[in-house]
């Protein structure tokens, strides 16, 4: 279980340059116009954020496959919390709001996690149908079925990249939406 605080409970020993690097591939990822402009997803605090998490999920996903990788993944979540709280106090958010806000985001997280880890394993449509719940605000279900197809893309990628690779920061996303893919 990957939770916020075990950092403190012994040292690091992956590089932080490492963390950085696969946190930087996965926030430029998610910031990829084509989301927005091309799939719906609301170009907003929340429609980032939910994207973030889609990301960081499927290379966590992988992760669990690579031998030794734990600690890898343990790193990328508490950089995605020490994002997280950067961010917040940079809306301005108080020092007293932030732990409740924390808390949601950790709360969505999980949540999201376990919906697209039973999705993708369901096949089908379910998997589009959790993408337009979480991020598309129920709406749009052709372009989440486009969405859910770059998904399963990304993870197709992913799972053949070199667990090398993976480890030390190596590895693509794909850089667009499958064009022969109709809804």
């Amino acid at each position: 279980m990957l939770w916020p605080f075990n950092h403190f409970r012994k040292p690091r020993l992956t590089p932080s340059g490492t963390i950085e690097a696969i946190y930087g591939m996965i926030v430029t990822q998610a910031r990829e116009p084509m989301f927005y402009r091309d799939l719906g997803v609301p170009d907003t605090v929340n429609g980032r954020f939910d994207l973030l998490l889609l990301h960081l999920w499927l290379l966590l996903r992988r992760l669990r496959t690579v031998h030794g990788a734990t600690e890898l993944s343990q790193a990328l979540f508490d950089r995605f919390c020490e994002d997280m709280d950067d961010n917040l106090r940079e809306m301005g958010i108080g020092d007293q709001t932030v732990p409740k806000r924390m808390r949601a985001f950790g709360e969505a997280f999980y949540g999201r996690v376990q919906a697209y880890d039973q999705a993708i394993e369901a096949g089908g449509e379910v998997l589009a149908e959790a993408i337009c719940k979480n991020i598309l605000n129920g709406a749009g279900l052709d372009q989440a079925k486009r969405l859910a197809a770059y998904v399963r893309a990304s993870e197709a990628d992913l799972g053949r990249a070199d667990e090398a690779a993976l480890l030390r920061a190596s590895f693509r996303f794909p850089p667009a939406i499958p064009e022969d893919v109709t809804p």
